[in-house]
């Protein structure tokens, strides 16, 4: 195999995204040639719905930016699909699996307002925010009760766009790793939770990143994830020299704990992980998604996650959190 079809959606982010792939592969195999297919999702094509719209034949957690790649992974038109990996279902069919992951982007989400702004504490009271993260949403009402937050669709440029036009918006939240794949933030703001700003259309956008403790990254967030078809061998192994083992770890047990709460990939869960040393630390919040504002149930963890050890911490974790 001396050539790949890498399938993806047509975003511009999704586009560097694939690329940064496609520059993996060719450093671990000189000489390899990927060919890029866009496909386009229900999730792009239906931007008018908001996505609590969508009827119950697509509906978020079935992959309406994903269903319509796997669909094209099946036929053979593309042997991997290049995903966010918070976009894909946690649940995939027996048929798919994820192969691989690059490693993992800053996970920490990003609130972009017209006015300087410090912190969210900072905000006016009653400031008008939107999202298209229900998680994003439920912190927010947790942390400020005062707030008015609504849904916004589209891409990176788009959302940036609707803030400066529409007068009574006060801002919009996004994450850091998709703004800095993009090249709108650079190196600013990387690592230090200070404050910068982006130059958009003549006019200031400020950025404040909101990290842990405080704001939770949903499952997957930052990180890019290669599905294949499961029996796709050759493919699988052309995959396994750019895949980041850490990362993998990281997402595995993410995965896993929205798999124990039977809960999609855009529902109200936000987590926190990290690696240090041989262990795996976590910190989840769960929030009800009934009545978001109300406060989330937590739980905190901290183990070996090699082998068997990933599902004997998972447990864990839930335990703690059902205390």
């Amino acid at each position: 195999m001396s050539k790949l079809i890498l399938g993806t959606r047509g975003s511009d982010l999704a586009l560097t995204q694939t690329r940064m792939v496609e520059a993996a592969l060719c450093r671990a195999h000189p000489g390899f040639e990927c060919e890029v297919k866009i496909i386009k999702t229900i999730g792009d094509q239906r931007q008018d719905l908001k996505l609590t719209e969508f009827s119950s034949e697509a509906i978020v957690d079935k992959g309406i930016f994903t269903k319509e790649l796997e669909v094209a992974l099946a036929a053979g038109e593309v042997d991997l699909a290049v995903h966010s990996l918070k976009d894909v279902p946690t649940e995939l069919e027996e048929t798919f699996v994820i192969s691989a992951v690059l490693e993992r982007a800053d996970t920490r989400d990003v609130l972009l307002t017209k006015a300087p702004c410090g912190k969210l504490a900072e905000l006016p009271e009653g400031a008008r925010l939107a999202t298209s993260s229900v998680r994003r949403q439920a912190q927010l009402q947790w942390l400020r009760s005062d707030l008015q937050v609504e849904e916004i669709r589209g891409n990176v440029p788009t959302r940036l766009s609707k803030l400066l036009k529409d007068g009574g918006m006060d801002g919009i939240l996004l994450a850091m790793a998709g703004l800095k794949r993009l090249g709108y933030l650079g190196e600013t703001g990387d690592g230090d939770g200070e404050a910068t700003h982006i130059d958009w259309e003549g006019q200031r956008i400020h950025v404040t990143p909101l990290g842990p403790p405080e704001f939770l990254a949903a499952c997957g967030q930052g990180a890019i994830a290669l599905e294949t078809r499961a029996d796709d061998a050759e493919t699988r192994a052309k995959l396994e020299p750019i895949n980041d083992a850490e990362t993998f770890t990281r997402i595995t047990a993410e995965r896993l704990i929205l798999e124990r709460l039977q809960a999609g990939c855009h529902t109200p869960v936000g987590v926190d992980t990290g690696i240090e040393g041989d262990e795996l630390r976590i910190h989840l919040r769960v929030f009800d998604e009934a009545q978001l504002s109300a406060p989330p149930r937590e739980a905190r963890v901290t183990g070996a996650s090699s082998g068997n050890h990933l599902e004997g911490l998972i447990d864990q974790l839930m335990n703690s959190l059902n205390d």
